[in-house]
């Protein structure tokens, strides 16, 4: 992380010139509205936080959740905990106080939060797939297949992923020259509306990333959609309805976590384009 900043700070020397800071718009056009979706937002962030903090704690206490589907749950908590203290913290001081300005370095240490933590979760999620898969399809076998180091060594991957994605993309996209408006059309600092204000060509930066989120998104997808299928393949060989009853409901958690991340966090990752064409940013260039 020391690293990290160092190399944004020599970004941030290098576009002084043009930009030292963003402003945020987000619910700017909700003026009215604001303390109402403080009160809201607070609401939530209060109830994510305790939450997934329970989460954590009780997959600790308790001996008999020391496996890997808990083990699994316990960072996907720790994700969601991390990448909502990396956005909504500063997004309620907003709404609260109105104040709109983020720093060059501070909006690019927030952009390499989301794009961690989205890519962890991506991949944590491919891995709790795994789990299940193993567990229902291959019961005798699970305890020796799911060791605790393979746990280690899964987890530890997803997160490694994650920093080495978010690193390279956050410093290749603040190494961009930023000039003209510094407003960004969101309530946080995301690859999209970061890339709007770039005065440069930027269209090898987005095949890149969108071929990268393509794999981050769509390969844990295609894991867990076919992990799946071999899941309820093997349920439906199971003869008594309260056994497939009680093999299936060792899924539905995970199951609404898959479900909810990808209508919502997949879908908006998925198109980072900015509204300028390699054409006309070269002209404002």
């Amino acid at each position: 992380m020391g690293s990290f900043m160092e190399n944004i700070e020599e970004l941030k020397v290098e576009n002084q010139t043009t930009v030292t800071s963003f402003i945020l718009l987000g619910f700017s056009h909700l003026a009215k509205l604001q303390l109402l979706l403080f009160v809201v937002t607070l609401l939530m962030f209060l109830v994510t936080m305790m939450g997934n903090c329970l989460i954590i704690a009780i997959t600790i206490i308790y001996p008999v959740l020391h496996t890997p589907m808990y083990y699994f749950l316990k960072n996907l908590a720790l994700i969601e905990i991390c990448y909502s203290l990396c956005i909504v913290p500063r997004m309620l001081v907003n709404l609260l106080v109105g104040r709109k300005a983020i720093s060059f370095s501070a909006c690019a240490l927030q952009l390499n939060g989301v794009i961690l933590f989205v890519t962890s979760e991506c991949f944590l999620l491919g891995a709790m797939a795994y789990d299940r898969h193993v567990a229902i399809c291959h019961p005798l076998h699970y305890a020796t297949i799911m060791s605790k180091r393979l746990c280690i060594q899964i987890v530890t991957g997803c997160w490694l992923s994650g920093v080495s994605v978010a690193v390279g993309f956050t410093s290749w996209l603040f190494s961009f020259p930023f000039c003209g408006s510094k407003e960004i059309n969101h309530f946080f600092c995301d690859v999209a509306p970061v890339l709007k204000l770039v005065c440069a060509d930027t269209s090898l930066f987005e095949l890149v990333i969108f071929i990268d989120i393509v794999i981050i998104v769509m390969v844990p997808f295609f894991f867990i959609s076919v992990s799946y299928i071999h899941i309820i393949y093997a349920i439906l060989q199971i003869p008594s309805p309260e056994g497939r009853h009680k093999a299936f409901s060792t899924c539905a958690a995970h199951l609404v976590v898959v479900t909810l991340f990808y209508s919502t966090a997949g879908i908006i990752h998925l198109r980072p384009k900015s509204n300028l064409s390699s054409h006309m940013k070269e002209q404002v260039h």
